[in-house]
């Protein structure tokens, strides 16, 4: 019985980003995350799903500290976010990926970059190349508008800058929202390539099948508390967690 333990505090101790017990809201005394935990380890691509409503934003701009933490626990590679201002977070290793107004549409693409690497000094040049080398698209477009891009290309776009201060942990809110399924489809495997060249992923997305698809593990939340966790393919092949929340139990009865 002492072998599994062990494991299990081998995992928290190895965890980049550790969220415990998290309440958290808009109106102070009337949370709208509720208890919630989760934990993404080194080169980990995780996901938060479940229903509208559930909590799943709002649970990600807690950890960025745009929303104000009531209680519990938010550590960052051992070091506690809580109390700190959102640019706080950024210089501690955290990058934060909005769902919308993600990118500066008048800017062009290099100069998005640009202000995404403005505390970089001497590193800039080299992170530049890097953020082109991993998005050759954008290296195509350079002095584009970020206004002309699709929406793939801008979530692409979004990604990059959030790269540029190389972040322990990358967060994402929707990052298929909107998008054409070939986009969908880009963005995740963009994600997941991420994660392997050991980026820490976590992701808020609606599209809970295709998430669970890319993802290592993954959190489902609903009314702001956790209700599963666990190996993301598990969790896809779970016929419970299909009917609910992936709409399998529907199609079959339609057939």
């Amino acid at each position: 019985m002492s072998a599994p333990a062990s494991s299990t505090q081998g995992a928290q101790d190895a965890a980049v980003l550790r969220v415990h017990e998290l309440v958290a809201g808009y109106v102070k005394g009337m949370p709208i995350v509720k208890g919630a935990s989760l934990q993404v380890g080194a080169g980990e691509l995780v996901a938060i799903i479940g229903p509208n409503g559930a909590g799943k934003s709002t649970l990600m701009k807690a950890i960025a500290g745009l929303v104000t933490a009531e209680s519990g626990q938010i550590a960052l590679r051992s070091a506690s976010l809580l109390g700190l201002s959102p640019d706080q977070i950024m210089r501690a290793g955290l990058g934060f990926v909005p769902q919308t107004g993600n990118v500066f549409a008048t800017l062009t693409i290099h100069e998005n970059l640009r202000v995404g690497g403005y505390l970089l000094g001497a590193e800039l040049t080299q992170r530049l190349e890097r953020a082109y080398t991993m998005f050759p698209a954008l290296a195509a477009k350079r002095r584009d508008k970020a206004r002309t891009l699709s929406g793939g290309q801008r979530q692409m776009l979004a990604i990059a800058r959030a790269l540029m201060t190389d972040p322990s942990v990358l967060m994402l809110d929707e990052p298929s929202a909107g998008l054409a399924p070939m986009m969908v489809q880009e963005v995740f495997e963009s994600l997941h390539r991420l994660s392997r060249q050991g980026v820490s992923v976590l992701m808020v997305e609606q599209n809970a099948k295709g998430a669970l698809q890319h993802s290592d593990r993954a959190y489902i939340l609903v009314e702001g508390g956790n209700h599963l966790e666990g190996p993301a393919q598990a969790l896809l092949h779970d016929p419970a967690v299909g009917a609910a929340f992936l709409g399998q139990g529907r199609r079959r009865e339609a057939a």
